[in-house]
């Protein structure tokens, strides 16, 4: 069983930067692919980027690719999201997700465990 917290989501401008946390509890945190997703208002929730349990490989979605960066940290149970360059089109909840498994799953239906999500809103 894991246990999933998202934090640091906010309101921010266009071209600013956050950075989301997501703490895990459970002793196999490190055994774990992690992911990021997010749901913008009224719509489907949508991957965003994922990790593999070593962090030696990452994926993303093309909307983000160049923008965002996932990381983590298996000493600390942490998975991060550096969000650059935000736009008013990344205003959403944000996920984050994990599953045991050595891929980089990319969709929804992959991921076992979810946390409760953090608001990111964007203003023009």
């Amino acid at each position: 069983q894991v246990q999933l917290v998202e934090s640091g989501g906010g309101l921010v401008q266009t071209g600013d930067s956050l950075r989301l946390s997501c703490a895990a509890s459970g002793r196999t945190f490190s055994t774990y692919t992690m992911g990021w997703f997010r749901q913008p208002p009224g719509k489907e929730r949508e991957f965003v980027a994922s990790i593999s349990w070593s962090g030696g490989r990452t994926g993303y979605a093309d909307s983000v690719k160049g923008r965002f960066t996932i990381s983590r940290d298996n000493a600390k149970n942490t998975v991060y999201l550096q969000m650059n360059s935000l736009k008013p089109e990344d205003t959403a909840d944000y996920y984050c997700a994990a599953r045991s498994g050595t891929l980089l799953y990319t969709a929804r239906k992959d991921y076992n465990y979810w946390g409760q999500g953090t608001q990111v809103t964007v203003s023009s």
